[in-house]
């Protein structure tokens, strides 16, 4: 598996980056963005762009894992949909035909485009997208993501809040096993479906622990 990774200096997409670093069945990780990742290995080569809606066409990679993505709080409505869906649409439109495409969403988003709320319209319009694309398409909603290995977020709002959630991870994760993951069940849950699928295109929360668990390390790794 060659994968291309956006979004991996954010706290879900360093969580990516680690499980496909460790990974033996990935052999190269090129991870496009803004920004340095701030990490050194072998099998990974980073391309910094500043404008992601010019990037040329990727080739030489078989799978996408999108992590980019910005929060609907205090942002215009028209840059998220520029962020979230037209910039989304534009990169995998850079991709081989037949390529494997894992879109990062969220728990909540509207595949009927008509509720009230703007930001799951949105998302649901871009899974909507990306599911007619000539690509292997895989759409994940998360609920709350628990941040591991001393990964945190960019955003010191996010920083704060999950300072004050983390002792009370293990109480959240028995009491609603159903919304609750972390960013190292994504990276797995990822790997799992680009190399062998899923049941299904759209993955909530509780498929992608189950799909993580498929694809699990052993402990302490």
């Amino acid at each position: 598996m060659r994968v291309v990774l956006f979004g991996a200096t954010g706290m879900v997409g360093q969580g990516v980056l680690r499980e496909c670093l460790l990974d033996e069945r990935v052999e190269a990780v090129l991870a496009v963005g803004r920004s340095p990742v701030g990490t050194e290995h072998p099998k990974l080569t980073e391309l910094l762009c500043e404008d992601l809606f010019t990037l040329e066409p990727i080739t030489g990679y078989d799978t996408c894992f999108y992590c980019l993505g910005v929060s609907s709080v205090g942002v215009a409505p028209e840059e998220y949909e520029r962020i979230t869906y037209q910039l989304t649409l534009s990169v995998a439109g850079k991709l081989p035909e037949g390529s494997t495409f894992v879109y990062v969403s969220g728990a909540g988003t509207d595949s009927t485009e008509r509720g009230r709320v703007r930001w799951a319209r949105v998302k649901g319009a871009t899974e909507n997208a990306l599911a007619k694309l000539p690509l292997r398409t895989f759409s994940f909603r998360p609920g709350y993501i628990q941040p591991l290995h001393g990964i945190t977020s960019k955003t010191r709002l996010y920083r704060t809040l999950y300072r004050v959630a983390t002792p009370l991870y293990p109480v959240l994760r028995r009491l609603f096993p159903g919304f609750v993951t972390t960013n190292q069940e994504l990276g797995l849950a990822m790997l799992e479906v680009a190399g062998n699928g899923y049941e299904k295109p759209v993955l909530e929360n509780s498929d992608i622990v189950t799909a993580a668990a498929r694809r699990a390390r052993p402990a302490g790794s």
